[in-house]
């Protein structure tokens, strides 16, 4: 799985490496070395100009969890954080999100964990890894979004009527990742960015193809601080090498 990532890059220089047409400067997300799941998070994604009916490429918050139009309730998607490949098309909870609502999850890396046992001198305890491209290169994870409306909210005009959320699609991990863990994130690669959004684009079998490892496969994982392990815990720090 995919439980936590870094994603620090600026809104402005999102809207740049993502051709970006349509953003709200005020909308905010702040950097963010220890992204949970609940978290807004930016996500570039193609949506309807409400004028015109054109297609324009966004950089949004979305809440990164899934929640199915259909659920009760929006605690849901603290258990919808990741959609395995494997099964995505099909699965009532995302295929229609994968055939017409698909969107990229800008990230420097990630994290996953091994459980280290303990000793006569020292209790068990989870070790944190850092995963991220070799060359250092930021990653674009592929994923889904929904629109889920609130019941208890009285008008559709209201801004807590509607939220918006996301899961990131996840794969068998390899290279230095596999050994880490056995699931990873799955991403787009720049050449496929446009097909990838084009929610008009519903080809299965193609848009399947378009999901690659990140960096393909050349990753490093490297050990970092534990104090990744509290989601109260942010800043640059977390990436320090584990002492």
């Amino acid at each position: 799985m995919c439980g936590r990532y870094v994603s620090t890059r600026r809104s402005e220089d999102l809207v740049q490496q993502f051709r970006v047409t349509d953003w709200n400067p005020e909308a905010l997300v702040a950097p963010n070395w220890n992204v949970a799941p609940t978290n807004d998070v930016w996500a570039v994604l193609e949506g309807a100009d409400r004028e015109t009916g054109a297609l324009d490429r966004q950089l949004r918050p979305l809440r990164w969890g899934l929640v199915p139009s259909w659920a009760k309730s929006l605690s849901v998607g603290s258990k919808m954080i990741n959609a395995r490949v494997e099964t995505v098309h099909e699965k009532p909870a995302y295929r229609r999100a994968f055939a017409k609502r698909r969107c990229l999850l800008p990230a420097d890396g990630f994290y996953e964990w091994v459980a280290v046992p303990a000793t006569e001198d020292s209790k068990a305890y989870k070790q944190p890894y850092f995963i991220s491209p070799e060359g250092g290169q930021d990653m674009a994870f592929a994923g889904l979004y929904e629109f889920w409306r609130d019941r208890d909210v009285a008008g559709d005009d209201d801004p807590g009527a509607w939220w918006a959320t996301c899961t990131i699609i996840t794969t068998e991990a390899t290279d230095a990742a596999g050994r880490v863990h056995p699931r990873m994130p799955l991403t787009i690669a720049a050449v496929d960015y446009d097909t990838w959004l084009d929610p008009e684009h519903q080809d299965v079998d193609e848009l399947r193809a378009l999901l690659t490892a990140p960096a393909d496969g050349h990753l490093a994982a490297r050990p970092v601080s534990t104090a990744v392990n509290n989601v109260r815990n942010n800043g640059p720090h977390l990436l320090e090498a584990a002492s």
